[in-house]
């Protein structure tokens, strides 16, 4: 049995190991003991603060598997993308270009500096031991996220969006931010990536980056061919994305290129399929309903636990059959609230 909780601080160990092991170029999680500290700390506030308005709170859990303790994977939510300033992406555009004198009328791909996603929810910091983790436990990690907005609204926006690793060599070398970005910093695409800090809202972003939309066609080949291209490491969190409902291809990362995923809540599964069941008693439940895999989750707050279970089909009626088992992860009991959606 794996459970999905909100982070600890005696999670930062299993942290630090799961950020020794990424990859150069991607920047998924903070890479140092004191950086992990403080985004665990930031999170622990998060959940314990009262919100009206969603602002700076950000929210990690972890999975972990709950025979032996061992932290497995991370994942986070931020409540409002670049709410201590503007949230930078490229945006993919189409210019039209037409020459009646010649009888020339083409488009051209281009890409435009823009702060759109200022104020949407973040989803980030995905990450698993994919060695010992199957996909439904991924799942349900990338997913409990969600489960955690479904259970409290208040604390996010309406839309969300997921930047993913662009692609990058086994150096860190990124060719998009040789192309474009490094022309404008003069240093190397992880020694931005360092002085950034992972952010997209720091003002010498605006400050250094071109404000006229770049021509794509005037990109080497390479950097071309990278434009909204995934770094390995990030396949399966994209899979995972766009099976929940998130769609890609309308904006880029401003430094490595990679897709940045977005939707509407009410396009994505967990919302629109999650149902508000009562916790059965276990051993009522019956062969002949059949069995069903669902995500079930709970808790608006440091008590939100969620986990991946095999039941009696909760699609009629208001309850739910859990195994004393699932009872006992989610610290439920018969009569209890939970939400559940299927896998």
């Amino acid at each position: 049995m794996y459970v999905v909780r909100p982070v600890q601080l005696a999670d930062i160990a299993a942290l630090e190991h799961l950020a020794a092991v990424s990859s150069p170029g991607v920047h998924t999680l903070p890479r140092t003991r004191d950086k992990i500290g403080v985004s665990v700390e930031r999170s622990i506030a998060s959940f314990a603060a009262h919100v009206d308005i969603p602002s700076e709170e950000s929210y990690q859990f972890v999975l972990e598997q709950q025979a032996t303790g061992e932290v497995l994977g991370t994942a986070a939510i931020f409540a409002s993308a670049g709410s201590n300033g503007t949230y930078f992406a490229f945006r993919n555009d189409v210019i039209q270009q037409v020459s009646r004198d010649l009888n020339i009328s083409h488009s051209v791909h281009a890409l435009t500096l823009c702060s759109e996603l200022t104020a949407y929810s973040q989803l980030s910091g995905f990450r698993v031991q994919e060695r010992a983790v199957a996909t439904m436990e991924a799942a349900l990690l990338s997913r409990a996220r969600l489960l955690f907005a479904v259970l409290a609204p208040h604390r996010f926006g309406d839309r969300f969006f997921v930047p993913l690793a662009g692609v990058t060599d086994p150096a860190g070398k990124s060719p998009f931010w040789d192309a474009l970005g490094r022309k404008f910093f003069k240093m190397d695409f992880l020694e931005a990536e360092r002085v950034i800090g992972g952010a997209r809202n720091r003002t010498l972003i605006v400050e250094l980056m071109p404000h006229y939309p770049v021509y794509v066609p005037l990109l080497p080949g390479d950097a071309q061919a990278a434009l909204g291209q995934i770094h390995p490491d990030g396949e399966l969190a994209f899979n995972l994305l766009t099976e929940e409902g998130f769609e890609a291809d309308e904006y880029i990362d401003i430094f490595d290129g990679g897709p940045i995923l977005q939707a509407h809540k009410h396009a994505l599964r967990s919302f629109t399929g999650s149902v508000m069941r009562r916790v059965g008693p276990a051993g009522n439940s019956r062969a002949s309903e059949g069995q069903v895999s669902y995500a079930v989750a709970t808790g608006s707050g440091d008590d939100f636990r969620a986990i991946s279970v095999t039941c009696a089909s909760a699609e009629q009626g208001d309850t739910i059959m859990l195994p004393e088992t699932a009872q006992r992860a989610l610290m439920v009991g018969p009569g209890d609230c939970v939400i559940c959606v299927r896998i």
